[in-house]
């Protein structure tokens, strides 16, 4: 694949958004945005109005933030209160962490229907995309898993948040391009370290990727040094 580093980082999304990031994590992602121009930063919730400051400069750089991090458990209407959050704090990107809980109890109608709401907290401008969590998830699973979130009006379904083991679930991540076809796109994320696993996404139609920043910078260099 014939790919200039530039084209690769705007399908990338770079993030801080562990446990133990700080202020400082934050400033070294923003950094490197400024330099290779990845498409979006993700941060916690409590740092989105200081990262949009940061970006105020730099509009081909997104605000991202996720809502019901990690775990998608929290209840409906704290989720919407904080997309609303989110909003006023600037965000441009927001991923949504599916209820994975009550979708494995197939409470189908309780999932769409809090996706639908959260959604609805959002302008138009704001990119949604929603973490189903592969890596808990069975085939069949993924399968009903991407058709609610189609249903919801989701711009994105997003393979996992990172927080849970994984590899880069290539074979599983083409399966769901098969059902998604035209109808979303995807967003890769978790376990995707090498610049084959991100070419091989790449030709199968993958359309942006959540890659840790070690990675990245990785595949960034890969493509610097095969122009």
């Amino acid at each position: 694949m014939t790919m200039t580093p530039r084209e690769a980082a705007r399908l990338i999304d770079i993030s801080a958004v562990r446990t133990q990031h700080t202020k400082s994590d934050i400033e070294e992602l923003v950094k490197y945005a400024e330099e290779y121009r990845f498409i979006n930063i993700h941060t916690l919730p409590s740092w989105t109005k200081l990262l949009s400051e940061m970006l105020k400069d730099m509009p081909d750089v997104y605000v991202g933030a996720p809502v019901g991090f990690p775990s998608g458990g929290h209840k409906t209407e704290i989720k919407r209160a904080e997309a609303r959050a989110l909003v006023a704090d600037g965000v441009e990107e927001m991923d949504i962490v599916m209820n994975v809980g009550r979708f494995r109890n197939k409470e189908y109608d309780y999932v769409l229907d809090e996706l639908v709401q959260i959604i609805k907290e959002t302008p138009d401008h704001v990119l949604i995309k929603v973490i189903i969590e592969i890596n808990v998830l069975t085939d069949e699973e993924i399968k009903k898993a991407c058709e609610l979130v189609i249903e919801s009006g989701a711009d994105f379904v997003k393979t996992g948040t990172g927080w849970v083991p994984g590899d880069a679930n290539v074979e599983r991540i083409r399966m769901m391009k098969t059902i998604c076809g035209d109808r979303i796109k995807i967003k890769a994320a978790g376990g995707i370290r090498t610049p084959e696993e991100f070419i091989a996404l790449c030709e199968m139609g993958v359309e942006r990727f959540g890659i840790n920043t070690k990675s990245a910078l990785e595949i960034i260099e890969y493509f610097k040094a095969n122009a």
